[in-house]
């Protein structure tokens, strides 16, 4: 991480195998009575796993902008156990649990403290400019699946422990 005095980005970590990623609840994630809304939890989901895959080393944005493709989530399955509310402090802790030819399944959870607010299985396909499946670059699927063997786990700095 820079430390240049320039002001950052929020970015989260690894520790073992599993992506912490930290948000707060600001007024916009509310309904009128100050919980968040339902959707609110897929936004904080989907920072952190693009957050997860930029430390792992998985450059999204060059397989783009080379004109090979981008990830699309194929499928969520969600659960909500309790409410957030403004000012919450919340983590979202991400974990690879498969990884296939042309897609990889995280497990989220979204914390206050110990207690689990919301959980989900994603997953993300790798889908070609005009939509078709294929099959994820080589050096990817080695990264998630080290990340589920949780071995050569990447450190913040994209470093292997």
């Amino acid at each position: 991480m820079r430390d240049d005095g320039v002001d950052q980005p929020q970015q989260g970590r690894f520790e073992g195998a599993e992506h912490r990623f930290p948000v707060r609840v600001y007024f916009e994630d509310t309904d009128l009575s100050g919980v968040v809304y339902h959707a609110n939890y897929l936004r904080y989901m989907e920072r952190a796993r693009s957050d997860m895959l930029r430390v792992a080393g998985i450059d999204q944005r060059a397989v783009f902008e080379a004109g090979e493709g981008a990830y699309a989530v194929a499928e969520v399955a969600i659960r909500y156990l309790a409410p957030a509310r403004l000012e919450d402090a919340l983590l979202v802790v991400s974990r690879v649990t498969a990884v296939r030819a042309a897609s990889v399944v995280i497990h989220q959870t979204v914390r206050r403290g110990s207690l689990v607010l919301s959980e989900a299985d994603v997953t993300a396909a790798l889908v070609s400019p005009s939509g078709r499946p294929r099959r994820q670059p080589r050096a990817w699927t080695e990264i998630y699946q080290r990340l589920v063997d949780r071995a050569d786990v990447p450190t913040a700095a994209g470093e292997t422990e």
